[in-house]
């Protein structure tokens, strides 16, 4: 049975195109599933953590994930049977740190954040070190297709199922969150490119197909990003603003190949954000606000 159902357009920016049919999908909402979960979010995890998906030991924080089912959603479109689209979940880091999947979460962003960002690190070292100190890391990943409205009622769930939790005495009392996502960068050229492809008085983010791409996956920002770093998932911004430390970063591992000026393709990264727990709901909240379904009051 579904937790929830939610009927949904195709993605805001699609929907603004003339040229493009709407399309309704029924979500579903359904608890982790781990007779048949396993490797779609195996998939999720690796699309998330992109080219240094090796060093998470994806296998075993998968299994992680799917051995507390009450905690954390997915969503499908064909049935409890079928492959996931989205998932969300946290993983208590106290409680798992000898495990090696949260093992080499914690010692991912203590290496990214060492040179990078000192106080941020000196903040997830006291974290990490700290017995009283319970740090939840929230796994939030999509395909690239799914709207954005169906994240608010996932975090919506997740608060509920966490206090259900808590009330039953399960370790999920949480004094931070760690939110590990995606970023892409443009170059100065491709800044330039995908502005002066907007047509006169067209709003640059809804305006033409060249840039359709990356105005979905920015979720149509109208300024151009300071760094050209920007999120794949358009909730980012505002986990950001919620967060005391965020850091973007370059994968360790490096291409295959070098990337060349018109290569085809995004130049993706990661981004590593630190939320208090107290701001966690204030934040679900704005989410909800912020991306409501069309139609919502």
């Amino acid at each position: 049975m579904s937790k929830r159902k939610q009927s949904a357009d195709d993605d805001d920016d699609n929907s603004s195109s003339s040229d493009v049919s709407l399309i309704d999908v029924d979500f579903d909402f359904f608890d982790p599933n781990p007779a048949v979960d396993y490797q779609a979010i195996k998939r999720l995890l690796a699309q998330l953590f992109q080219r240094d998906a090796d060093i998470f030991h994806l296998h075993d924080l998968a299994e992680l994930i799917l051995s507390q089912p009450t905690v954390g959603t997915t969503i499908k479109t064909d049935g409890i049977n079928s492959d996931p689209y989205a998932v969300l979940t946290v993983l208590n880091m106290h409680v798992h740190h000898e495990h090696p999947s949260i093992k080499a979460i914690a010692n991912y962003a203590l290496q990214k954040t060492a040179a990078a960002d000192p106080a941020f690190h000196s903040t997830l070292q006291a974290l990490f070190s700290q017995s009283q100190a319970h740090v939840g890391f929230v796994f939030c990943e999509r395909l690239i297709n799914m709207p954005v409205q169906v994240i608010p009622p996932m975090y919506s769930m997740l608060t509920k199922e966490l206090q259900w939790a808590i009330d039953d005495n399960e370790p999920y009392t949480f004094t931070h969150y760690l939110f590990i996502s995606r970023t892409y960068h443009l170059s100065p050229d491709e800044e330039s490119a995908l502005v002066n492809s907007a047509p006169p008085n067209a709003p640059r983010s809804r305006s033409q197909k060249k840039s359709k791409r990356s105005t979905a996956l920015t979720g149509a920002h109208p300024d151009p990003a300071p760094d050209g770093i920007y999120p794949y998932h358009p909730e980012d911004e505002y986990i950001k603003l919620a967060a005391t430390h965020t850091l973007d970063y370059r994968f360790t591992t490096s291409p295959a190949e070098p990337r060349e000026k018109d290569a085809f393709g995004l130049d993706t990264r990661g981004r590593i954000m630190l939320v208090p727990a107290d701001r966690f709901p204030a934040l679900v909240l704005k989410m909800a606000e912020v991306y409501a379904p069309p139609g919502a009051s």
